[in-house]
């Protein structure tokens, strides 16, 4: 009535060691993945705040976070879309806001990487994110 199963189940051959058609990659892998997606998106942040907002800070910021994402991309350069269409002053509150959670979870991932300098570019970034958010914030209240 039933027919035999022929092959492996999917979820035994993980369980059973490691397969050499799929690709495995290290925690430190991983890592510099998750790092490099998480500053790449601080990247895209502050490239719409120079956009809306130039300065030599974020002009700075910007070059070093790019440095960053080659370097955990094996010198690829990140994608990078200059932004022509500039909003409201609220926008840079929203944008100073992202750029700060973004820092904030590449600073997680940095550290437990053990990754000096991109937890200090990060650090740093919070920071400089902290202080632009602070006298809107303060004036809202």
């Amino acid at each position: 009535m039933y027919e035999p199963i022929r092959t492996k189940s999917v979820h035994s051959t993980v369980a059973d060691g490691p397969n050499p058609d799929y690709p495995h990659r290290s925690r430190e892998e991983e890592l510099d993945i998750q790092l490099a997606g998480h500053l790449a998106a601080l990247l895209a942040v502050t490239d719409e705040l120079r956009a809306l907002a130039p300065g030599e800070d974020l002009d700075t910021a910007a070059e070093r976070l790019a440095g960053q994402v080659a370097r955990l991309r094996d010198g690829h350069a990140p994608a990078r879309v200059p932004l022509t269409a500039a909003q409201d002053t609220p926008h840079l509150a929203a944008l100073h806001r992202r750029a700060h959670t973004l820092a904030g979870r590449a600073l997680v991932v940095a550290a437990s990487r053990a990754d000096t300098a991109a937890a200090i570019l990060t650090a740093e970034r919070m920071d400089a994110h902290a202080a632009a958010l602070e006298p809107r914030e303060l004036a809202a209240h």
